[in-house]
């Protein structure tokens, strides 16, 4: 987060944006790191664009067992983005579990 609804963030493509946060859910909704979001580019600067929507940890889940998101993408990993427990030993990832999920 840089201030006044502003964020830096790394895009699926591999590019790093500045991201601005729509008015509709500035105040309304937090956004930490490891969240995915779905983001409108700017058709006039390549390097901005407006984060529109959170997804929630399941909404997310969803979105990968169905294919619209990449295999190697890991969700809800934080900042540190490791696969151990911490030294608290709490694990804040959520993992999907792919049972409860009809694939289409």
């Amino acid at each position: 987060m840089l201030g006044n609804g502003r964020c830096k963030l790394t895009c699926i493509d591999g590019s790093k944006r500045l991201c601005h946060i729509h008015g509709k859910i500035h105040k309304k909704v937090w956004i930490a790191a490891g969240d995915i979001i779905l983001v409108g580019l700017r058709d006039y600067q390549d390097d901005n664009a407006n984060i529109i929507f959170k997804y929630m940890p399941d909404d997310a889940c969803f979105l990968k067992a169905y294919g619209e998101l990449p295999e190697n993408i890991r969700l809800n990993e934080g900042i540190g983005g490791l696969d151990e427990e911490d030294e608290g030993g709490v694990d804040d990832y959520i993992e999907c579990e792919d049972e409860d999920i009809d694939k289409i």
